[in-house]
């Protein structure tokens, strides 16, 4: 069963228990729907109302943009699962003969390239949705603002947990050509959500 078709409490108790996954990765890749999710309600409030009709045009293609976002940051909740559990299969494989070992070897680095690409594809994606947040800044029923705000608040927690993810994963990639450029991705996208998140959230609270 996947993560994301537990009930909340399922997928809390599931958080809170001894099980190294779900973990920060999954709760990362949550909180970006959600902050996708709250965009498109924004959107939803905006549209159909006469007197944000001068807006209709940029909520409808932000609400669009949105929900694709929210299907891949629910896609991501699991896949960051699925990518630790790799690396943990790997870890048990059997390590007796040097044809054992060099097959675990790779297994291991398999899992732990896809468990530093998951995160790195969540923060691009929290990247995206706070632009789109930028794109709707004065254009959106004012009184869902707050609610704009704490979208911009969710996609940075998921971008700064998806780095926390990126960067613990680094030491464990033999290759050190593909670690440098992991590394490198993600503080771009680290210093880019940042000046984001402080021009919007600043701008929004400021607005309330």
């Amino acid at each position: 069963m996947k993560l994301t078709d537990l009930e909340v409490s399922g997928y809390l108790d599931i958080l809170k228990s001894e099980a190294p996954a779900p973990g920060g990765g999954s709760a990362s890749a949550l909180s970006g729907a959600q902050g996708a999710a709250l965009i498109a309600m924004v959107c939803g409030l905006t549209l159909g109302r006469e007197k944000y009709s001068e807006y209709h045009k940029t909520c409808s293609e932000a609400k669009e943009e949105a929900e694709c976002l929210l299907d891949s940051f629910i896609a991501a909740v699991d896949a960051d699962t699925e990518a630790y559990n790799l690396v943990a299969a790997a870890y048990k494989m059997p390590k007796e003969s040097d044809e054992q070992k060099k097959e675990r070897s790779a297994a291991i680095e398999e899992g732990t390239n896809k468990s530093t690409e998951v995160p790195l594809s969540v923060m691009k994606m929290a990247q995206e949705g706070l632009e789109i947040v930028s794109g709707l800044i004065g254009k959106t029923n004012p009184g869902a603002k707050s609610d704009l705000g704490v979208a911009v608040l969710n996609l940075h927690s998921c971008a700064r947990g998806a780095w926390l993810n990126v960067k613990i994963n680094l030491p464990g990639i033999k290759d050190d050509v593909r670690a440098k450029q992991y590394c490198e991705i993600g503080i771009k996208y680290y210093h880019n959500i940042d000046k984001l998140v402080g021009e919007l959230y600043h701008g929004i609270e400021e607005s309330i």
